[in-house]
């Protein structure tokens, strides 16, 4: 395949099926893994090749034992991390919860969300993982490749990978390596707080993810794009 449209009717071929991510509820899980392998195929890890003047920060949000699921992306400046756009959807997922499928539930209401934003960021941070992922296709790889647009993940646990705990200092790091790859960093945000995982998804590398996110950090553990996010979807559950 040569490239992809941004928009959620991007479609491949799996198993000799042409599957839409608005087809995702009705995937097996060996039908996803199998899909995963081939978007793994067209993830690129390189020097980010763009400047970036607006990031964007993407989240979900679910109630509870239901499969209402809200979904949102905010765009800000970059690097003054001053709100430029926003939305949020509300749709409904039926695909399960499987470690390491998190991106089956999530993303057709991100692309959702993604094809309404009129201000669209140059890159992207989902609250995920890059290439920080068994198969090396988490849900930051997963969107990047969808809609061709730089992404990094950055989670707040790992999922996989080994790596030395960051001084206790702000914006200390550690490499992450998982197979004797290098997938990412460990970073620390504040003195005296957990680190989070920074890794990239799609057309950028390892050094410029990292140096992004410090770039949004504030005085939250969590950096600006992704908190944001959450504060959106969040508040869109609880006002409705």
């Amino acid at each position: 395949m040569r490239g992809f449209p941004k928009t959620e009717a991007f479609i491949v071929c799996v198993s000799m099926q042409i599957i839409s991510p608005s087809e995702y509820d009705g995937l097996s899980p060996s039908e996803a893994i199998a899909l995963q392998q081939h978007l793994r195929s067209l993830v690129k890890i390189q020097p980010l090749q763009q400047k970036i003047r607006a990031i964007g920060g993407a989240d979900i949000s679910f109630n509870k034992y239901s499969n209402t699921v809200y979904a949102g992306i905010i765009t800000l400046s970059y690097p003054e991390l001053k709100p430029l756009d926003k939305i949020t959807v509300k749709t409904s997922v039926d695909f399960p919860y499987i470690p390491g499928l998190l991106a089956f539930r999530e993303i057709p209401a991100l692309l959702k969300a993604w094809d309404k934003l009129d201000n669209k960021p140059d890159l992207l941070v989902l609250d995920g993982q890059g290439i920080a992922h068994t198969r090396r296709i988490g849900i930051a790889s997963h969107f990047g490749v969808l809609t061709n647009t730089p992404s990094i993940g950055c989670a707040k646990s790992r999922l996989v990978g080994k790596f030395e705990m960051p001084d206790n200092i702000s914006l200390a790091s550690s490499a992450m390596f998982h197979k004797d790859e290098e997938i990412g960093a460990a970073l620390r945000t504040k003195k005296n707080c957990k680190p989070i995982f920074v890794s990239p998804g799609h057309l950028i590398d390892v050094p410029h993810s990292l140096d992004i996110i410090k770039n949004c950090v504030g005085k939250y553990r969590v950096p600006a794009p992704t908190r944001l996010a959450h504060l959106l979807v969040n508040q869109a559950r609880t006002q409705e």
